[in-house]
């Protein structure tokens, strides 16, 4: 049966941090759009976002794919060798492809493409490019941080080599055409094998985008629109050179609803009825949480590392809770701490909790370690709630957590593992609101000896003291306040509505 609405897909993957934002713009797109069928397609392992999703008329279509496939996770859990892991990743991939365009041709291959669809995918769904330029369908990219890969520096030289025909389309592309910006800035890896292959084969569309699959000549004919890119981060955090595509839009952060950031389904409720009378109370957490509530009170520092665990680097948990109770023994802080339902460190908390005899269960996801010192949380409330209460928020440098932090004018202690979370780490010391980047080693060390864990806590605790001077206190809350007036979510969904001509 033919459409009879326009749909929009919204194709994210990767961890919470890289899908969360994208499903935060699905729900406000489908609440503002009400003639459109919205679709999100993402891991199943996020599949906790469907119901909330459907509140909002948005339909969650799920993929078996991990959000991360770790070498060192599964080296050390399997004993997996590297060739072995290298095959893995090769069918991981080639399943979770079969997949998306399993999905995508289920929406759009029953009949003709309709004037308003669309596929929005962030960085780790390029698929979706690929698969829109199948269907005739409008790709527009949207991701919450800078592009977190750059060009090989011989790029360039070997394209202008292998391809000079599309080189030449490209730099001669008129100004609201695709052109070579648009390439160089983050489609570039459309032109390597890793999808070129794919494109052939199983698509069977040309190898290389722009280019015809018999002659394997530009496309000079056609002229493709260049593709709208919207960043969900604030202008006042980074800079937006010139020579970034013109189609470029700086939304600012986005957040998920407050009420979907809840574990607990009491303290959503609470939140919700604060919410809707306009008095939303951000101390206000149901009975059982009550002792959370209270820890909160005492102006905590915030330790979370997110899906650094579930990504192989959480080696050692054990070590790392060590590294804690010494800083603690050291200084007069009190740690939260977000387990990120990483099993390995909850095992272990509880392992102390169940050893010592100054510790105590508060609730199911909540242990008091250290003489109260330190409170371990496995479920999740807010950062929007919680981050204006802490004194710090030590992270792994998170798109989220470092915006959640800006918003709240909350100092930072940033540890980087990979990708966009060095920039971050690096732009928020830039920028006076954190102390130096923390090195992992500070954080996790290698070994569980004394010396280890005394380096690494007195290198966390230096960066903490650091966090919490007066000017970097001052300049945190002077980037709050900049920022305090962005919706970074309604403006990504005017974007899309100017680019779809809805305005």
């Amino acid at each position: 049966m033919a459409r009879e609405k326009p749909t929009a897909v919204f194709m994210a993957f990767g961890t919470k941090g890289d899908v969360y934002p994208i499903a935060a713009i699905a729900a406000a797109f489908a609440s503002d759009q009400k003639q459109y069928n919205v679709i999100l397609i993402s891991h199943s392992a996020h599949e906790s976002l469907s119901s909330h999703l459907a509140e909002k008329h948005v339909e969650y279509c799920s993929v078996s794919s991990p959000p991360v496939l770790s070498a060192d996770l599964n080296n050390d859990i399997a004993g997996m060798s590297e060739s072995s892991f290298a095959l893995q990743k090769q069918m991981v991939t080639r399943d979770h492809r079969k997949e998306c365009y399993s999905a995508v041709e289920r929406i759009f291959g029953d009949g003709p493409c309709l004037e308003g669809d669309l596929i929005v995918i962030n960085f780790f769904a390029l698929e979706g490019w690929s698969l829109a330029e199948l269907f005739h369908i409008r790709c527009i990219l949207a991701a919450p941080y800078v592009v977190p890969y750059s060009a090989p520096a011989s790029f360039e030289r070997q394209f202008c080599k292998e391809l000079p025909l599309l080189y030449k389309y490209l730099n001669d592309a008129p100004c609201d055409k695709v052109c070579w910006k648009d390439v160089i800035h983050w489609m570039w890896p459309l032109f390597t094998e890793h999808w070129g292959s794919w494109r052939c084969d199983d698509l069977h569309l040309s190898q290389c985008p722009f280019t015809d699959p018999v002659t394997g000549n530009p496309t000079w004919h056609h002229r493709p629109q260049s593709p709208l890119v919207m960043y969900g981060f604030s202008k006042e955090v980074v800079e937006c050179p010139a020579y970034w595509p013109s189609k470029i839009r700086v939304c600012g952060f986005w957040f998920l609803p407050m009420e979907w950031q809840f574990t607990c389904t009491m303290c959503r409720e609470i939140s919700m009825v604060d919410s809707s009378e306009h008095k939303y109370a951000k101390d206000h957490l149901c009975l059982r949480h009550i002792e959370l509530q209270n820890f909160i009170k005492t102006t905590p520092i915030f330790v979370g590392l997110s899906s650094i665990g579930s990504m192989g680097f959480l080696k050692d948990p054990l070590t790392f809770i060590c590294v804690l109770r010494t800083v603690l023994e050291m200084a007069n802080f009190r740690f939260i701490l977000f387990t990120a339902g990483y099993k390995p460190l909850e095992s272990v908390i509880h392992v102390f909790a169940d050893e010592t005899s100054d510790q105590r269960y508060l609730s199911e996801d909540c242990v008091s370690l250290f003489s109260g010192r330190l409170l371990c949380f496995s479920g999740s409330i807010p950062y929007g709630c919680l981050f204006p209460k802490c004194a710090a928020v030590i992270h792994h440098g998170g798109s989220g957590t470092t915006a959640a932090a800006l918003g709240a004018g909350t100092p930072q202690v940033v540890c980087p593992f990979m990708l966009d979370q060095f920039y971050w780490a690096e732009r928020m010391y830039w920028l006076g609101v954190s102390s130096e980047p923390l090195h992992r080693n500070h954080l996790l060390p290698d070994k569980n000896d004394q010396r280890s864990v005394q380096e690494a806590a007195h290198g966390l605790s230096t960066a903490i003291h650091n966090a919490l001077l007066p000017k970097v206190k001052a300049r945190a809350a002077e980037i709050a306040e900049r920022i305090s007036d962005e919706d970074g979510v309604s403006e990504a969904v005017k974007a899309l509505k100017e680019d779809l001509g809805l305005v």
